[in-house]
């Protein structure tokens, strides 16, 4: 390599740059600098180097210089390529000189401002020291000249603690808050701290009692420290104020923290459905509150589009507009309180939206996307828990391009596995991606959409160098222009595989170093292990990241890939092969869970625990799944795949049972369902029992006390099994225990007492869970014998057969009865859970130790105690039972009493709800145990039966049940005498039961003939027999009859293929199953038997006919709107071969019409006459067979006819109208057609008017009418025409009078004098003819005969002209006649002949036309030949 080097300057200038030690970095790169008036100096990055002494070339060889791996690259390139270069780099030399120059020119400049700067430096050196001089003589200790004051204000103000602080140096100022630093980054929302020129200021906003205390403000320096201190009191509303002595002491917070009240349970929500979560509080929140907290997953959320947190008085929301599979998990609320915090916690459930495609798969989750390159990515998913009606095939992956508004499919093939690379995408395009999954019923529901992602260069921020210089100043380097020299790009390096699977390869490298300033391309080949030749592996597709899938691998093949770099300048050479690379082994999915164990938690949900399976490589969590036991209708728990072994299921069913199974979740799919847990009862779990309450004295010995006291609220799921008791004397701490063993009852003997002294006592109750909490103690109890007349309190108040309206109170008589026996008791209740006003229930003492209470308000709560009377008075009262609310509970089931299958009387309880250990305790009058001897008792599951041996008038009275762990559950029934005599007679009905009957016997004839006997009882039971006694004989089935029995419908028939004579009789059937019988006889004779018999054998007949084509509607006749008369018939059963035809009188009839598709053929006569009455005969037929259908249209069928036409007629018939004539009115009716059948009749003023000179009827075929001749005024009235078709009469009215009666009465007056006009005017009467022939030279006659009143006027023309020659032409006129006459006729004389005659009425002319033909010429054909 040659360069020619650069000589060292003149030494003048030499020196001059050694001393100002003037050092420059030489860098090819392009320098950015961050500000515009000050260069950045490289000197804490790269090495100083005297720019006077070395030139470029040393400068870019040097060993301390950090070159970058470019000019390595370039040395070598160089090196290999010395010829080829050699005239570049000599030009290179040449540059760098100009380079070299330009930078001695740019020191000059440099030194001037180097000198400058030093020169402000020695100034701001004498400045600053002087300062220190000044200060020094101003030094001062600290001080406040205006210090903190004391302040007092009330709850919810603002206050402001300010005060001054002096002294030099300026002093540290430091508060204190009850003698602790005040840090405010540890303080509530509501502190802040401000220190501004000298004056501190404390403001604290919306005070609360929390606030108020002792401040303190400390001022430090190195001279000393000065303190002030102030008091803030705070005045609550609710009391006094706060900030005195007890200001340290939390509790004095008078206004109480919130806490959580109602909050939100377990949650289902449909996929793409918006969530709601809500939980209130117990009051509004304090100022440190506001801050509500809410997590997923220990993840906070935040407020976003898709995510809406409030919190609004007492009350704190979050609401997912969209919830989606990835929302799934447990929610968390945190409140903050004064030293901690409360969290509620609660499992959200997102189920599946409804299938794309009927048993479709559901939508995959989690789709993520990684490795984002300029046109590839690589994402990931999990698949879905429900896979439809198949499994789920595989899925397809679909892109969506943002902004252009449609998704498109990524891959043809199903993806079997959850992982697929994108390739093809746009450089510097957003995209959003999604997934469906794939099963035989098509494609699912697309799985939520990514977030979009830029497609771009990941390696783009390594090219950039951004390189900080002094004041915080930057400088940005890129490689492009350190590497602008590289035109040919250099091979990739390091062709690997990085994701290998049995359908894909995806091939990586790393880009060329240097890779230039151009942008870059990459071609892909491949080449079969161990073969030289290479082909082109990305065909058409262009490379721009360095990655690359390859989908066409064959399995079993090894194969070699290298990758060729392109720019604008060439392409390079090939890299370094790759390792041989195939395709890898298919994934495959986990295996399974085991162990699947589901333990009680709650009445609805089940703790779920399985043990994960032994190889757990690649499991993302678990699906969880639930059944009903024995329905097999699994569903889905979960849609987000849970990381844990254990979970707790909700919303079951209480007292369900169900099996689980778990599926493993992994990339490759999901895999096979474990086995099935043992199944569950969903109920509450046991705990131990809580704590025991209201202990009482019920006696006292003077060394002994027998105490009593109410039982737990609540059991724990188990029945209680002791109780412990325990004692102290009044002011001492110690407890003793009383009993060691456990006892059962409700109270106990305590032994050993001092007299006189004070006890007080505490109750713990057990069950199989263990011990629970103690009571409260007792009151302090004195030991004392008990003398006192009156008698002790009764104690154990109980409650059964609580009601809406009703409730039944027991008790234990008192121990002590004072001085004579108990002789009642009153009772007495308060209405509310709190309320000492007591009422009493009974004005007189009951002797029973039980009382229903009756006549209560449903949904109120009471309390009740009870007082023991004796002749002494009334004693002390009992403690007040727990509150009760008068309500039924839901499910409440009370005690049925019936007769069971074998006859005997029972009382049967079955409640909704029990546990498998409970005991149903059965009683007469609620403490008489039940008689064993007369009675038996069986429970099966959550039913209990008492049933009666024997039952007599002993066993009346009334009965309870309850269960043992649970007295709410419980019922009684008052078993009366009349119970008694109902149940004793359907007793003797059961054990001595008839087959019912729910149909007695029918008889059926078929379409083919055959005869059914049949009849149907109750259902029968497998061995139920059957005895058919047919006239004293019993019968069986034969080839001819054939006898069933289906004893599931309890049916029994007979079956005759053809009823015979020999058939009639009586038939019985005898049936008994077990010990029910019955029969039923059927008496099958005479008229019933030949009626059936003739029935049977005409629809033999009608089937055999209708085996061919036959009549499905016979011959008959209708008459239709347009009085037209249609014959109509109907064949069925035809083919092509088959022919219709018809005949009238044993001719053939062809006018019809016949729809072969239908069947359907009519025949359609407008008008009816005599001819059309006669004999119709229809006949189709082929060689199948033939039917005939006749109608008889004769005699009274034809009378029908003509009625039914008459009926038509007149309903067709319009309005009458009226019309004037020269001679009068004329009323008339337009019909659709008329026939002398149809009567008619004509009213004037309703009589009748007959026919006269005045009046004239008359009908045609479509009118009927009256003329009224010279009307006058007394022909106005009403007019009316009857129509009598036979069996109805129809009528039309018309009033002619008013404007009608003028109108027509004007007409007729104008029709009369036209019709004289017409009379009198001059007309011709006996024309002439139309056309005359004649020879010519003969003599021409023509004559007319006239009419007119007076004489009308007569003229002859010839062609339109008058005739006025004499000679030729002799006119002669008469008065009824004229004649002309035309001598020697000639040619010229040829033409019309008109006669034009009138008077003052009228002219009429009549026309001939004369053609004169020569000698020998033939006469027209048309013409009357004339001549003399």
């Amino acid at each position: 390599m040659e360069t020619r080097m650069v000589m060292q300057r003149e030494r003048e200038e030499q020196s001059s740059q050694m001393s100002h030690s003037m050092q420059l970095s030489s860098q090819i790169k392009k320098r950015t600098f961050t500000s515009s008036d000050e260069d950045a100096s490289y000197s804490d990055f790269y090495p100083i180097i005297p720019a006077d002494v070395m030139s470029v070339k040393e400068i870019l060889s040097g060993d301390s210089f950090p070159r970058h791996r470019t000019w390595e690259i370039l040395k070598e390139t160089l090196a290999a390529d010395e010829e080829y270069y050699r005239d570049k780099w000599t030009m290179f030399g040449n540059e760098a000189e100009k380079v070299e120059l330009a930078v001695i020119r740019g020191q000059h400049v440099l030194r001037t401002r180097i000198d400058k700067k030093a020169l402000r430096r020695q100034a701001e050196k004498k400045a600053s020291a002087h300062m220190k001089y000044l200060e020094r003589l101003s030094q001062k200790v600290p001080d406040f000249p205006i210090p903190l004051r004391a302040h007092c204000v009330w709850e919810g103000m603002t206050v402001q603690l300010c005060c001054t602080v002096q002294g030099c140096p300026p002093p540290k100022v430091t508060w204190y808050k009850n003698g602790a630093p005040l840090i405010l980054s540890e303080q509530p929302w509501n502190y802040s701290l401000q220190q501004k020129f000298g004056l501190n200021s404390l403001e604290i906003r919306r005070c609360c009692p929390e606030d108020a205390g002792k401040y303190k403000v400390v001022a430090q320096s190195p001279l000393g420290e000065a303190t002030t201190f102030a008091t803030l009191v705070v005045k609550s509303y609710q009391g006094a104020g706060a900030g005195s002595e007890s200001w340290q002491t939390p509790g004095s917070r008078f206004e109480e923290e919130a806490h959580f009240g109602s909050c939100f349970p377990p949650t289902w929500v449909k996929e793409g459905d918006s969530l709601a979560l809500r939980c209130t509080f117990t009051s509004a929140l304090l100022p440190y509150q506001q801050d509500v907290s809410w997590f997923r997953d220990g993840l906070q959320l935040h407020q976003s589009n898709n995510v809406d947190i409030r919190t609004v008085d007492n009350e704190a929301s979050i609401t997912l507009k969209a919830a989606q599979k990835e929302h799934e998990g447990f929610y968390t609320v945190q409140l903050k309180t004064w030293d901690s915090s409360e969290e509620h916690r609660a499992f959200v459930y997102i189920t599946d939206a409804s299938a794309a495609v009927l048993g479709g798969p559901a939508s995959p989750l989690a789709v993520q996307v990684s490795d984002v390159n300029r046109d590839y990515v690589f994402l990931t998913w999990q698949p879905p828990s429900a896979d439809g009606e198949s499994p789920v095939d595989g899925y397809y992956v679909e892109r969506y391009e943002v902004g252009q508004g449609e998704w498109v499919r990524c891959n043809v093939h199903i993806q079997k596995v959850c992982h697929y690379p994108v390739f093809g995408l746009k450089e510097g395009t957003q995209y959003q991606f999604r997934v469906r999954a794939v099963n035989k019923a098509g494609a699912g529901r697309p799985s939520k959409a990514t977030e979009p992602v830029l497609t771009a260069d990941p390696l783009q921020h390594t090219r950039t160098l951004a390189v900080k210089v002094a004041r915080g100043r930057t400088i940005t380097i890129t490689k492009d222009e350190l590497e602008g020299q590289v035109k040919a790009p250099l091979p990739p390096t390091d062709v690997h595989a990085s994701e290998v699977t049995d359908t894909y390869v995806v091939l990586s490298w790393t880009e060329p170093e240097p890779r230039g300033k151009e942008p870059l391309n990459f071609y892909v080949e491949q080449s079969l292990a161990g073969k030289s030749s290479w082909e082109l592996a990305s065909l058409d597709m262009v490379v721009n990241s360095p990655r690359f899938p390859v989908f066409t691998l064959l399995k079993g093949k090894q194969y070699r890939f290298r990758v060729r770099s392109i720019n604008k300048y060439g392409v390079s050479d090939p890299s370094e092969p790759s390792e041989p690379i195939s395709l890898g082994k298919p994934e495959v999915v986990p295996a399974p869970p085991h162990s699947v164990m589901a333990v009680r938690d709650t009445d609805t949900s089940v703790l779920l625990q399985w043990q994960e399976p032994k190889e757990k490589h690649g499991i993302l969590g678990y699906y969880l799944y639930y059944s009903e036991t024995g329905k097999q209708d699994w569903k889905t728990v979960n849609n987000k795949p849970l990381a844990t072994t254990r979970f707790i299921v909700h919303g079951l069913k209480t007292r369900g049972e169900y099996v689980f199974r778990v599926k493993s979740v992994s990339g490759a799919g999901n895999s096979n369902y474990s086995e099935e847990s043992q199944p569950i009862i969903v109920k509450s779990a046991i705990y131990v029992p809580s704590a025991p309450s209201a202990i009482a004295l019920l006696l006292c010995t003077g060394s002994e006390m027998v105490l009593g006291w109410r039982a737990p609220s609540c059991n724990g799921g188990d029945l209680v099994r002791g109780y412990y008791l325990d004692q102290r004397e009044k002011g001492t701490e110690t407890w003793r225990e009383v009993n060691v063993k456990p006892v059962k009852e409700r109270k106990l003997r305590v032994c050993d007492l001092s007299s006189g002294n004070l006890y007080q006592f505490r109750v713990f109750a057990a069950n199989r869970a263990g011990v629970g909490k103690p009571s409260e103690a007792s009151e302090a109890f004195l030991c004392e014998k008990w003398t006192m007349p009156e008698p002790g309190c009764p104690y154990d108040l109980q409650f059964r057969e609580v009601r809406n309206d009703s409730l039944v109170l027991l008790w234990e008589a008192p121990l002590y009865e004072g001085r004579g026996p108990v002789t009642g008791y009153l009772l007495e209740f308060s209405q509310g859970d709190q309320s000492d006003d007591w009422t009493f229930l009974n004005d007189e003492p009951i002797t029973d130790t039980k009382y229903k209470v009756s006549d209560l308000q449903a949904g109120q709560t009471f309390r009740f105690r009870v007082s023991a009377v004796n002749e002494a008075g009334m004693g002390h009262a009992s403690l007040p039972s727990e509150p009760v609310t008068a309500q039924t509970k839901p499910g409440t089931k009370d005690i049925e009493i019936g007769v069971d299958d074998d006859g005997f009387i029972f009382l049967g309880y079955e409640p909704e709800e029990v546990d498998d250990e409970s005991e149903f305790l059965w009683s007469r009058n609620y403490t008489e145990p039940v008689d064993p001897d007369r009675t038996q008792t069986e429970t099966t599951k959550n039913k209990s039966v008492l049933t009666f041996n024997d039952p007599s008038e002993e066993d009346l009275g009334l009965y309870t049940v309850e269960t043992s762990d649970n007295p709410d559950l419980s019922s009684s029934y008052d078993f009366t005498a009349e119970d008694l005599e109902r149940l004793k007679e359907l007793s003797w009905q059961v054990r001595n039961p008839l087959i019912g009957l729910k149909s007695g016997w029918q008889v059926e004839v078929s379409e083919e003939g055959d005869v059914r006997l049949w009849l149907q009882t109750e259902s029968l039971s497998d061995a139920a027999e059957l005895r058919l006694i047919f006239n004293d004989h019993e019968i069986s089935s034969t080839p001819h009859r054939q006898i069933n029995l289906d004893r599931a419908k309890g049916l029994v028939e007979i079956l005759f293929d053809r009823l015979r004579e020999e058939d009639e009789g009586s038939y019985t059937a005898q049936l008994r199953d077990g010990r029910a019988k019955n029969q039923f006889t059927l008496v099958f004779v005479d008229e019933t038997f030949r009626q059936t018999l003739a029935l049977a054998d005409a629809n033999r007949r009608d089937h055999q006919r209708k085996s061919g084509p036959y009549f499905q509607e016979i011959l008959s006749w209708s008459i239709n709107e347009d009085c037209e008369l249609i014959i109509k018939c109907k064949v069925t059963n035809t083919n092509k071969d088959t022919s219709l035809k018809w005949f009238k009188g044993g001719v053939a009839v062809k006018q019809l019409l016949y729809d072969q598709s239908s069947g359907v053929s009519t025949l359609t006569i407008p008008q009816v006459t005599k001819e059309v009455a006669g004999s119709y005969r229809a006949a189709v037929s082929d060689k199948r067979g033939e039917d005939v259908s006749t109608l008889e249209l004769l005699d009274n069928e034809y009378d029908q006819l003509l009625q039914q036409l008459s009926k038509q007629c007149a309903l067709s018939a319009g309005p009458l109208s009226i019309q004037g004539t020269a001679a009068g009115f004329k009323l008339y009716c337009s019909l659709k057609y008329y026939i002398s059948y149809l009567k008619t009749s004509w009213n004037f003023k309703e009589k009748r008017i007959d026919q006269g000179a005045k009046t004239k009827t008359g009908s045609n075929m479509q009118m009927v009418w009256i003329e009224i001749v010279n009307p006058t005024e007394n022909d106005k009235g009403k007019y009316t025409l009857e129509m009598f078709d036979g069996k109805e009469t129809h009528k039309r009215y018309l009033d002619l009078s008013g404007q009608a009666f003028a109108d027509a009465l004007l007409e007729h007056q104008r029709l009369k004098q036209a019709a004289i006009a017409e009379k009198n005017r001059a007309k011709v009467t006996k024309g002439l003819p139309d056309m005359v022939a004649i020879m010519e030279d003969k003599s021409l006659c023509l004559t007319c005969f006239i009419e007119g009143e007076p004489a009308p006027e007569i003229l002859w023309l010839h062609n339109d002209k008058k005739i006025v020659d004499q000679t030729q032409f002799t006119i002669t006129k008469e008065p009824k006649c004229s004649t002309i006459t035309v001598n020697n006729i000639k040619t010229g004389n040829s033409g019309k002949y008109s006669i034009l005659v009138r008077n003052q009425y009228g002219c009429e002319t009549v026309d001939v036309t004369v053609s004169v033909y020569k000698h020998g010429d033939r006469p027209p054909a048309n013409a009357v030949e004339m001549g003399f």
